[in-house]
């Protein structure tokens, strides 16, 4: 598969950081002739923000060098792992816009693991032990105690290729034994102690069956995999750092480039192999406020019903951004704009925000909608009069050009834009006080219908015909302009409208004695009907538009029909966080 994606080619701004540094050093002093990066997510959930991050620095240094990027599922642990998030993983890559060299998993290569686990053995640098976990953990020390060998360190190397065997065979019950490096039980580095990188487990994989009853720990499996596939630089967060050592004994002990026999089962298997000796370089992972990024308490969210599914839109998956309306762009914005270092940081999720509404305002087509709707009356038109009226679909970009917009005598405006006793500072409309309908022209309050219970229910007003643009009285000023829409054409529609999960900057945080379920926010959504210009709702899934002076919203991706047309909002027009936080 090509790395080339039109959607999103080549940026011309050439990025400066410190990983990309390394490449062009690498690159310039021949090191390498091409690039080689991975993204290797676990198929054991669906991908967050988080790693949105990971994917577009593998894919785009990648792109950007005329290398290339293979996904790899790392499938070494089943029982986890479903085919389902792997086809979601698969979906989000291509979403954010990026394609993969090639699709590689894992599991492809438990048979070289395996047979370069016996080469450790026979090599006097692995052994089979016997601790079970519990003791295992007592054997390993502290961080400022070294820890002790365990009983069955000096085991020769035919009792433990015997072993190892066996284990392969499924005699031995699980977690009876496990495969372990030999190193130092004194190291300074924990992930240095001798560790396991291979457990028993019998539980069938969703690609291999019940091939395999041993499976390889992650480290060990993680860097023969980047060797394998001749990764030249292997990305990964700061959290990994300790286990570079680590990462860098097993490929120097196994040494795959130089014991092809190791790899000649993906050979035999159509597999194209030609290892090599990755670097790892590790970069600070993306921290937002306001989210929660664990997989576990994300599955929690799901299964403890906090939301309606992984594709929520309160929810920060690839998914539930997707269904927000959050657009690729703005997400490659901010991972552009947060840059890459090796300092842990939280970015405010304001920053997030602001980078899909700069894409949207560009991008985006421009509707009318009201949410809580108000009739209006213009008393002095005729009964049933209609016309239709002619709008810019985008008032930055001519080349959106214009849409017909039905008007009638009665139409809907905001609630909000209409104050009985109007507060400080209020430019909508009030009793006796004009207001400019947008694109029709000034009216005036000049009744206030109420029902029984005293709520206002109808606003009888007089349209000054000469103040529609391109007329005589078009100049004559009003402080403010509203929106609305037809009350005979508009079109009935659900609407919902989204805003932060967590109603705390911090939510992990449990500095005020509550938990991280005590912040989920009873305001992240919200059911509205509403009222749609037709115009917005006869349009497919996922068609994104600012409706006026409200926010930007999406066509559901699942439920909207043109016929039933549900919209999502995407991201309210300015920062109201902020406000709040400054009130």
């Amino acid at each position: 598969m090509s790395t080339e994606n039109p959607a999103n080619p080549t940026p011309a701004v050439q990025h400066q950081d410190f990983i990309r540094q390394i490449v062009r050093d690498d690159l310039a002093s021949g090191k390498h002739v091409a690039i080689h990066t991975r993204f290797p997510p676990e198929p054991n959930g669906y991908l967050h923000i988080g790693h949105a991050k990971a994917i577009c620095l593998s894919f785009g240094i990648a792109r950007e060098f005329s290398g290339w990027c293979n996904l790899r599922l790392d499938d070494t642990n089943p029982g986890k792992e479903d085919p389902e998030f792997v086809e979601g993983i698969k979906d989000d890559v291509r979403w954010l816009g990026f394609e993969w060299h090639e699709l590689r998993h894992a599991s492809d290569y438990f048979e070289v693991f395996y047979r370069a686990a016996c080469k450790l053995i026979e090599d006097g640098v692995a052994y089979v032990d016997d601790l079970n976990a519990e003791e295992m953990r007592e054997y390993r020390g502290t961080l400022t105690a070294a820890g002790r060998n365990s009983p069955h360190r000096d085991r020769s190397v035919e009792e433990n290729l015997d072993l190892f065997r066996r284990m392969r065979a499924g005699e031995f019950a699980d977690g009876s034994k496990t495969l372990r490096a030999k190193i130092d039980m004194a190291a300074g580095n924990m992930n240095m102690r001798d560790p396991a990188i291979y457990r028993i487990r019998k539980i069938a994989h969703q690609n291999t069956g019940d091939a395999w009853p041993i499976y390889p720990m992650y480290d060990y499996a993680h860097s023969l995999s980047d060797a394998l596939e001749g990764i030249t630089h292997s990305l990964c967060t700061l959290e990994f750092e300790d286990h570079r050592p680590l990462y860098d004994w097993c490929v120097d002990k196994v040494d795959l480039p130089n014991h092809p026999e190791l790899w000649q089962p993906l050979l035999d298997a159509g597999l194209p192999t030609q290892p090599a000796k990755p670097r790892q370089i590790e970069f600070s992972r993306l921290n937002l406020s306001y989210c929660i990024t664990s997989k576990r308490k994300l599955a929690q969210l799901v299964a403890d019903h906090y939301v309606d599914g992984w594709d929520d839109p309160r929810m920060n998956t690839l998914r539930g951004l997707r269904r927000r309306g959050f657009t690729p762009a703005g997400l490659r914005l901010l991972i552009d704009r947060v840059g890459v270092s090796k300092q842990n940081s939280v970015i405010d999720y304001a920053v997030l925000e602001g980078c899909i509404r700069e894409d949207l305002d560009a991008t985006a087509a421009r509707r009318m909608a009201v949410l809580e709707p108000l009739k209006l009356v213009l008393t002095n038109l005729p009964e049933g009069h209609e016309e239709t009226l002619s709008f810019p679909n985008h008032p930055k970009d001519e080349s959106f050009g214009t849409r017909d917009v039905p008007f009638s005598r009665e139409v809907w405006i905001e609630r909000e834009d209409f104050a009985e006793v109007p507060p400080k500072g209020f430019h909508r409309l009030k009793p006796e006080g004009e207001v400019r309908l947008r694109g029709v022209g000034i009216v005036k309050c000049e009744q206030v219908i109420k029902d029984a219970d005293g709520n206002v229910v109808e606003l009888h007003c007089t349209l000054d015909p000469e103040t529609r643009s391109g007329l005589p009285g078009a100049d004559r000023k009003v402080k403010g302009t509203i929106h609305w829409v037809s009350a005979k054409r508009a079109v009935a529609a659900e609407v919902r409208v989204y805003d932060r999960l967590f109603s705390v900057a911090a939510p992990d945080s449990e500095d005020d004695g509550k938990t991280w379920l005590d912040h989920v926010n009873p305001e992240a959504k919200r059911v509205l009907r509403g009222w749609l210009e037709p115009a917005a709702a006869d349009v497919a899934p996922e068609q994104r538009f600012q409706f006026e002076r409200l926010g930007y919203f999406v066509a559901d991706r699942v439920d909207h029909r043109a016929d039933a047309p549900v919209f999502n909002r995407t991201v309210t027009l300015r920062d109201t966080w902020a406000r709040q936080a400054g009130n």
